[in-house]
């Protein structure tokens, strides 16, 4: 089995002792993504519906440098600080996901890294 890190500026950088990203001979593991915005470092302002989308628009430029798009995610982990978020979290992921949506989980967790109050881990084939 091969293992590359895959690391891409137009995501935001690792905030610890973990890549972006490692791809292996047929997997891409992105590692939870935090809706932060990739030009200027800083967690995005707007609610969480736009936190979702700036989470997955990370998640497509990790994709891209694999070689892989958002369609050949086939599992994401959501996390949220509270579930009552998670209507709004649904439709602003469901955008993203017309067409034969991956599977996934979503958990309520006490908190999590910087203050965030989402963030995505995702699973994609290559």
């Amino acid at each position: 089995m091969t293992k590359t890190v895959v690391f891409t500026t137009q995501a935001p950088a690792a905030i610890g002792p973990y890549s972006q990203a490692i791809a292996t001979d047929s997997l891409l593991f992105i590692s939870g993504q935090l809706p932060i915005n990739p030009s200027d470092g800083q967690m995005v302002e707007g609610d969480i519906g736009v936190k979702t989308h700036q989470i997955l628009n990370n998640a497509k430029e990790i994709a891209k440098e694999a070689g892989a798009d958002l369609s050949n995610i086939v599992k994401t982990t959501i996390f949220l600080t509270d579930l009552a978020d998670f209507q709004v979290v649904n439709s602003a992921y469901g955008e993203h996901f017309q067409d034969a949506p991956p599977a996934r989980s979503t958990v309520q967790v006490a908190a999590l890294p910087l203050g965030s109050n989402i963030e995505i881990e995702f699973v994609l084939a290559l």
